[in-house]
């Protein structure tokens, strides 16, 4: 049994970094600061920020809106790349396998940034935890760590974690935390369905979920908790403040005295955390859900003209 475990965790990992050579790292990094880039963007009108965090894409689910991220890398360039964790999804790939090219293509186009040159770091999450044991090695000129300290323009020590470490379901009864997952995934399925109705009658995209999140007294005390949890380990570890993912609420915004950032997710928010020259960090919403019905839509109209 332990073999097989291990032997899935590694063909995750190789999944993940494209089977591509590892080398030792020599040291954890501390400090990621900015790196010089190619300045040449894949797409012209692409935006220029200092450091973009990412997390909770799910790569291996439905749920997971890797055309709208795909969308978002091709027009958003970064010194560095923070991959909060939860990039690939082993919870539902033990399940079943699911892995549609497009879900292939983030991970080549993740891996084509750091060949250009962006500062990409890989921390793990929950979901794809089976890459923590790769800590402290390179994958694809890609770092795999525990967490990191980044450093913004204006000089705020911001400590970069996913943070399930303080949620106390997923630490200390993990069935119930697989239990709320598959859940989750039913509600999303449910929320495909409602939108696709939706969407027919002229409406606009709808969460159930986020919706259930902010209706139960428990979720919302749940993150408020988990906010709190982190921001009192980033004061005890001396930083400035926290960027986490992990719960798919996107905000930023002061916490006793500290900046608590989340990045959101790519499921339902499609939202990322970005650093701009200056140093002043922004939730930027990226509104282009289920692209490719688009551009199919946008072709019949153009060969019907």
């Amino acid at each position: 049994m332990r073999s097989n475990q291990l032997n899935f965790n590694r063909q995750i990992a190789e999944q993940l970094f494209a089977k591509a050579p590892t080398e030792q790292h020599p040291e954890p990094v501390k400090n990621l600061l900015t790196t010089e880039t190619d300045n040449t963007a894949d797409e012209q009108g692409s935006n220029k920020y200092r450091t973009i965090w990412i997390s909770d894409i799910h790569l291996g689910t439905p749920g997971c809106q890797a055309d709208a991220l795909l969308h978002f890398l091709k027009h958003n360039e970064s010194d560095t790349l923070y991959l909060v964790g939860d990039i690939i999804d082993g919870w539902q790939l033990r399940k079943g396998w699911f892995w549609p090219q497009n879900h292939n293509d983030v991970i080549q186009k993740v891996l084509r940034k750091a060949r250009k040159g962006t500062q990409v770091v890989f921390i793990p999450g929950n979901h794809d935890e089976a890459a923590r044991q790769f800590a402290g090695m390179t994958f694809g000129d890609i770092p795999i760590m525990e967490n990191a300290v980044h450093v913004t323009a204006d000089g705020k020590r911001l400590w970069v974690v996913h943070g399930d470490e303080f949620d106390q379901v997923v630490r200390y009864a993990k069935w119930l935390a697989y239990l709320g997952d598959t859940l989750y995934n039913f509600a999303l399925t449910l929320n495909r369905m409602l939108n696709n109705i939706r969407i027919k009658l002229g409406y606009p995209y709808w969460s159930l979920s986020q919706f259930l999140k902010h209706q139960v007294k428990n979720a919302v005390n749940f993150i408020l908790e988990f906010e709190h949890a982190l921001i009192h380990e980033a004061k005890h570890r001396g930083y400035d403040g926290v960027v986490c993912g992990h719960i798919h609420k996107a905000e930023i915004k002061e916490v006793d005295g500290l900046l608590y950032c989340n990045d959101g997710d790519w499921v339902e928010s499609l939202t990322a955390l970005v650093e701009h020259p200056c140093g002043k960090l922004d939730i930027v919403h990226w509104p282009h859900r289920e692209l490719p019905d688009r551009k199919q839509k946008a072709l019949e109209t153009a060969k019907a003209e």
